[in-house]
């Protein structure tokens, strides 16, 4: 079977950038996969999002073969890789994606609510990769400016973002027991 690449535009912010307007689309050719062509899912794994997070970190396609993000859903996930999750990572070192974006039918599958930010590539369920260094993650995150949503479990946490509205700064430590 012949496998079909196009090309896409690839979503590059600015390490500067603070607002979604401020981002620059460059052209490139980035790996697109058609729904059917499922052989070669892995090249979405290596599409750089940041200079520390790749997608299939977000993507968990092993497990979810029909978890395609749009061209959209990327640059959402590009944008809270950027302004929340690098600036993260330079304070408590490496940070582990447990979950990232998820169609809605994987969504469903894992019992994620109807209306989660993570459907549109505006959230991660993380956790340091140091445990050690949890709680500076949560209070990194708690005082960040962009931190649309931040809800903590049991070792991991649900960071969200929003490129296109005020952050909400909705904070729920021990939400999940």
């Amino acid at each position: 079977m012949k496998q079909e690449v196009t090309e896409v535009q690839d979503i590059r912010l600015s390490p500067y950038s603070t607002k979604p307007s401020e981002a620059v689309l460059s052209h490139s050719c980035v790996p697109s996969v058609a729904s059917d062509q499922r052989s070669s899912l892995s090249e979405l794994d290596d599409v750089r999002l940041s200079p520390h997070f790749k997608l299939g970190e977000f993507l968990n396609l092993k497990k979810y073969p029909e978890n395609i993000p749009t061209v959209q859903v990327v640059a959402s996930l590009t944008y809270g890789c950027h302004l929340l999750l690098e600036p993260a990572r330079k304070v408590v070192g490496p940070i582990i994606i447990n979950s990232g974006f998820r169609s809605p039918e994987v969504n469903r599958k894992v019992g994620g609510v109807t209306r989660s930010q993570h459907i549109i590539g505006q959230a991660a369920d993380i956790r340091p990769k140091d445990p050690s260094q949890f709680l500076r993650l949560v209070d990194f995150l708690r005082h960040h400016e962009l931190t649309d949503q931040l809800l903590t479990g049991s070792n991991w946490l649900h960071v969200s973002w929003n490129p296109y509205a005020q952050a909400r700064h909705f904070i729920r430590i021990g939400y999940y027991k």
